[in-house]
């Protein structure tokens, strides 16, 4: 984002000021610079903004009295939790006010060693996936960088500790909003301070788009939602399948790879009796052959308007047995807070 303009911002102008967060610190200090105060004053105001949380210029107290109350209107770009729960594993999903009065969800997961933030990059989601809440919910817009830069600092707020991984498998597409996503990423990195390694982009992959991600270079981690082990089942759950086949999917993937030289995570919903038989694992085993690349399983989180189910824990492991015999790197990621309406979208829905 770019907050510099040809000279300094009248009072009456403030409405047209973009948000500040997502803003570097050399886009801050020339803003600063711009409104007539000295250069230091850019690191003051990155500091409040990605270490401190302030809400709202009035909050900088290292700022002149005076000139925080001319550009009091200007927005740092925070939204308000409109609801939160938390489930017994300590996992805390949020329902977010933007200051357009849409919510979006976000979800906070600690360990004891990390603390993990599910953003959202969309305020629902286009892709309309058969077994996922947000999608039967719709869609309304794309979120900008700082909406998603937000959602990160709110958690680490809450929980008072700081985030140690970011993972983009909230609402919506990230790969429709590619350069907002990218921007949020960078600041994520840059000014927040996340390691591009404890980044997860994750999509449900998109003609022409992995590849462009590729081209940014970026060193976070890749996922892509496969969920079928072949073109008629990939086609039945995603109806964006018809129009980028698996095997045009995996192509691209491959570029990917040979570009970024980082591999790729293939997340796989396991649905009883739709996708988790031994020869639904066999074919994914041959499609992925050779490939530098990682499989998550990860059993089905149930949902009101969907009537897919959670497959039993010998059946999933039996298909983590059938890949790791085709010598495929797998793991099994069991969701967390399923008390806490933790399927994306479903929180939203029943509380929003």
């Amino acid at each position: 984002m770019s907050l510099t303009t040809d000279s300094p911002i009248e009072p009456t102008s403030v409405h047209s000021i973009p948000p500040l967060l997502g803003a570097s610190l050399s886009e801050l200090t020339a803003w600063v610079q711009q409104n007539g105060q000295p250069a230091y004053r850019g690191k003051q105001l990155h500091q409040w903004l990605y270490q401190k949380g302030a809400r709202s210029l009035m909050d900088i107290s290292v700022f002149p009295k005076k000139w925080r109350e001319e550009l009091s209107e200007v927005s740092i770009g925070r939204s308000k939790i409109h609801y939160r729960s938390v489930a017994p594993d300590s996992t805390r999903k949020y329902l977010l006010n933007l200051e357009d009065g849409l919510t979006i969800e976000t979800v906070g997961i600690p360990t004891q060693k990390r603390l993990t933030v599910c953003v959202s990059s969309q305020v629902g989601c286009p892709m309309g996936c058969d077994f996922c809440a947000t999608g039967k919910g719709g869609f309304t817009r794309n979120l900008k960088s700082y909406e998603i830069v937000d959602q990160v600092l709110t958690v680490q707020e809450d929980f008072q500790r700081r985030v140690s991984n970011v993972v983009f498998m909230g609402m919506g597409e990230p790969l429709l909003n590619i350069d907002e996503v990218v921007a949020a990423t960078r600041s994520l990195n840059q000014d927040v301070g996340i390691g591009q390694r404890s980044l997860t982009i994750s999509t449900v992959g998109l003609p022409g788009r992995i590849r462009e991600l590729a081209n940014h270079k970026l060193q976070i981690t890749f996922a892509v939602s496969l969920h079928a082990s072949n073109q008629r089942l990939r086609e039945q759950l995603i109806p964006s399948a018809k129009r980028y086949t698996l095997n045009q999917l995996l192509s691209e993937c491959r570029e990917y790879v040979a570009i970024t030289g980082r591999r790729v995570t293939f997340e796989y919903v396991l649905l009883a009796g739709v996708n988790d038989l031994s020869a639904h694992a066999i074919e994914l085993a041959k499609h992925l052959r050779g490939f530098q690349s990682h499989v998550n399983l990860i059993p089905y989180n149930p949902i009101s308007d969907a009537d897919y189910e959670r497959p039993s824990e010998q059946r999933v492991q039996a298909f983590k047995d059938v890949l790791q015999q085709h010598h495929l790197a797998v793991s099994i990621r069991y969701s967390r807070g399923l008390e806490a309406n933790a399927a994306c979208g479903q929180l939203r829905t029943s509380r929003g």
